[in-house]
């Protein structure tokens, strides 16, 4: 959902990031893939489809299958205007500095602040 400039940005900033987009193999997977994808690497994912990956979360906590750290934002929060991406890096780059997802029991909303 995010362009793999945010990720290439936040490599430069030492944090750690891949971008589905960038991915062919993750690009065009279903969102289970990608949820299992980021669990097994130990990465939070980064989304505005905040029903899906609700869904997905709230039923692998019900089955005790795990659950990947999840950053919710919204276009609300971060419009998608020529500062779009530099907002949402500096945001992203706070959250892990401040590691956020563990803070707030595995599931953190970014605001634009």
């Amino acid at each position: 959902m995010f362009g793999p400039r945010i990720a290439e940005l936040l490599l430069e900033r030492g944090i750690d990031a891949r971008a589905v987009a960038a991915d062919r193999l993750l690009a065009g997977a279903d969102d289970a893939d990608i949820a299992a994808t980021a669990l097994a690497e130990g990465r939070a994912l980064v989304t505005n489809n905040v029903v899906d990956f609700e869904r997905l979360r709230r039923a692998g906590e019900a089955e005790q299958s795990g659950v990947p750290g999840l950053i919710y934002t919204s276009d609300a929060a971060f419009p998608r205007d020529r500062r779009f991406v530099s907002r949402l890096v500096v945001a992203l780059a706070v959250a892990a500095e401040q590691r956020h997802v563990e803070a707030h029991g595995g599931v953190s909303w970014l605001s634009g602040g």
